[in-house]
């Protein structure tokens, strides 16, 4: 049975998780918290497991407009159920990886992968979850895919734009265009 998966309007949980955050020797690991999101945007997004083939292509991709979310005063987390040192060994060793800009979380007690109900109900790892949260650390916005499915950065982006305006923004509404007045 599959619990519950934290929707919009509801507070982000609290949590405190060890990271990647660097390949230099000796400054690698980092821990994370709702302190450190507090007073920004931030996006969540979680991946089944490292060492897998659909997983790298979604943190490349993320990475690749990384500045992007920056632009917007948005923080981006990555995040699995592997140990800081699964991710900091597949950093070092995948070559999409090695550039990173921004943390890998290491959930794995899945406190927060349980807490968000994103947990697979037979395989334990997390759905493909994206989460965009306010800087009240609200949520704003929840995408699930099923583990087989990556998902689509640019409609990250386009989301939290729109979200961002605090304005009505139409069906396929892109910055720069009309809101709803």
């Amino acid at each position: 049975m599959m619990s519950r998966i934290l929707g919009v309007s509801e507070q982000f949980p609290k949590f405190s998780i060890p990271a990647v955050v660097s390949l230099e020797h000796g400054k690698e690991f980092a821990e994370i918290s709702n302190e450190t999101m507090k007073g920004r945007w931030s996006v969540f997004f979680f991946w089944p497991m490292d060492f897998t083939f659909v997983c790298p292509t979604e943190i490349a991709e993320f990475n690749k407009f990384y500045k992007q979310f920056l632009d917007r005063d948005t923080d981006l987390y990555g995040v699995s159920t592997d140990t800081k040192y699964v991710h900091l060994a597949w950093r070092q060793h995948h070559e999409d990886l090695k550039n990173l800009q921004f943390p890998m979380l290491a959930d794995n007690t899945k406190n927060l992968s349980e807490e968000l109900g994103i947990l697979h109900p037979t395989d334990k790892v997390p759905f493909r979850a994206t989460y965009i949260v306010d800087p009240e650390g609200v949520v704003r916005w929840v995408s699930v895919n099923d583990l087989s499915v990556g998902r689509n950065v640019k409609e990250v982006l386009r989301t939290l734009d729109a979200l961002q305006t605090d304005e009505l923004c139409p069906c396929n509404w892109e910055k720069g265009q009309a809101t709803i007045k």
